[in-house]
């Protein structure tokens, strides 16, 4: 059996993990909203539409922040659209998905969603066809209390006290040319720090999100975070990260390594962020929001023909990636990834939350069932909240990978919880052979280990379906031996292990 040993202290800390790390996303894009957590008539629906099997699942989850309405939708949203009555509002072409959206979902709603998942909500501005007015508008409707057009306004809509909207993003991937009034670094520079700057005006409590590359192979990538920090450095507060990977085409092993790149994205972003603050003679740091990232490729051919067709249906079963094993594994490291990096990523968003690239799905009518990427998701949220530690890592065995050559067999970080408990969350991304973790406690005296669950399949494509939810789950794993402040537990192969340590007598 193949070994790798761990060193674990207090004193080797990255830093405090803020909970909205373990955000999510949802935009007016397939059955994200209808059919997903909105659906009057169906036989979970609350009093105002919203489904509650759907919201069980993701109060479990314990998602702190949701981003919304886009995502690729903003760039050409009017947000007065989703105010006022229901019955009255307009039907839209919407072409960022080419879909019709009836606006019955918007502002009061979603937060109201939002407050009920106990959850707060990052709102994205479009900074695509519109700008800095409505922009101020919409900070106006949502936060101010009383006595301006807007904030009376939102009263008459029925919410008396202001909504508190306190997380924002300044548009969204304005770099893509897909984008619906895609912009240069230099155009969009300039309008996000306007838009920042009276948003700030209006309300000095909120955060902003400015937009960074939409991926780290966007051939402006590094000249785009530079031009718009250079520019907009003293209005924002973060800079986003967006990364999607997918297997149309790579060995499982290659697949599995992309948490790799992940890491060296967060890495040159954090320099270039270092940089202009250095250039700047800053006292101020920016921090990073990874607020788009996950697995997706299963749908892409499929939903193509539905963009070319111009049919503008509204809600389109679109992007429902089915999530395999395979896939939950590297939704794992990518997890331990943004823990690793906590000392800067503040805010990271699970693409998305339902139906689209979700870890929950729903069918019409019928039942809501988690896929397999909501078990690593719902158990970093759940043990990775505290402070992370430097795992000092040595003698780890390396696999062989197509894509990027040889990389690390074992991908791992522990937390230490605010009661004491402490969690190592590890990926052995080995696909034929067990590891023996060797796991130096000596500065934690008196632990003992709680729990060892374990993420495993033989099938690397097995898949939770309506049919067959539960084929995919964690069951509980070998708990090792710990002896003299040295713990020895096996990592099956191809796994995602979360194993919990806490004091005797717990």
């Amino acid at each position: 059996m193949k070994q790798a040993r761990m060193a674990l202290d207090r004193d080797f800390a990255i830093g405090q993990v803020d909970e909205r790390i373990f955000g999510s996303f949802l935009e007016q894009l397939g059955r994200a909203i209808y059919t997903g957590i909105y659906e009057p008539g169906h036989p979970q629906a609350d009093e105002q539409g919203f489904r509650k099997d759907v919201l069980a699942l993701v109060k479990e989850l314990n998602v702190p922040v949701v981003r919304w309405p886009g995502g690729n939708f903003v760039s050409g949203y009017n947000w007065e659209d989703g105010i006022g009555p229901v019955d009255q509002r307009p039907k839209r072409l919407e072409m960022a998905w080419f879909s019709t959206e009836s606006n019955r979902v918007g502002v009061h709603e979603f937060c109201d969603w939002a407050k009920k998942a106990g959850s707060s909500v990052m709102m994205a501005i479009n900074l695509g066809t519109r700008g800095v007015e409505a922009a101020r508008d919409l900070v106006e409707y949502c936060n101010h209390p009383a006595g301006s057009y807007w904030s009376d306004l939102r009263r008459k809509n029925g919410a008396k006290d202001p909504l508190n909207v306190k997380l924002w993003c300044l548009g969204n991937e304005m770099d893509g040319p897909w984008q619906i009034g895609h912009k240069t670094a230099e155009e969009y520079a300039r309008i996000a720090h306007e838009a920042g700057k009276v948003m700030k005006w209006i309300d000095p409590g909120i955060e902003l999100v400015a937009c960074g590359s939409s991926n780290l192979h966007m051939p402006s990538f590094a000249d785009w975070e530079r031009t718009v920090l250079e520019e907009a450095y003293d209005t924002v507060d973060y800079i986003s990260l967006h990364q999607y990977y997918g297997n149309a085409s790579l060995d499982t092993p290659s697949f599995l390594a992309r948490s790799v790149e992940m890491d060296a994205f967060i890495d040159g972003v954090t320099s270039i962020c270092d940089a202009v603050r250095a250039k700047k003679h800053s006292k101020k740091r920016i921090d990073l929001s990874f607020d788009e990232w996950n697995v997706w490729y299963h749908t892409n051919g499929r939903d193509q023909k539905y963009y070319d067709s111009r049919v503008w249906h509204e809600a389109p079963p679109l992007n429902e990636d089915i999530y395999t094993f395979e896939d939950a594994l590297l939704v794992g490291s990518m997890l331990i990834t943004l823990l690793r990096h906590a000392d800067r990523v503040k805010i990271a968003c699970l693409a998305q939350l339902v139906n689209v690239i979700a870890p929950i799905m729903t069918a019409p009518g019928g039942a809501a069932w988690r896929q397999t990427t909501y078990y690593p998701f719902l158990q970093a949220s759940r043990y990775g909240r505290g402070r992370v530690l430097r795992p000092a890592l040595t003698a780890v065995p390396e696999i062989e990978t197509k894509a990027l050559g040889s990389v690390p067999a074992l991908d791992a970080v522990a937390v230490e919880g605010e009661d004491g408990e402490l969690t190592i969350f590890a990926v052995n991304k080995d696909m034929q052979e067990d590891m023996l973790l060797q796991v130096d406690l000596r500065a934690f005296p008196g632990m003992r280990v709680l729990s060892h669950s374990v993420l495993h399949d033989d099938d690397v494509y097995a898949c939770n379906t309506e049919a067959e939810p539960d084929r995919v789950h964690p069951t509980e794993g070998e708990t090792g031996t710990l002896d003299g402040g040295r713990l020895e537990i096996k990592l099956p192969s191809l796994s995602w292990n979360v194993i919990r340590l806490g004091a005797c007598g717990k």
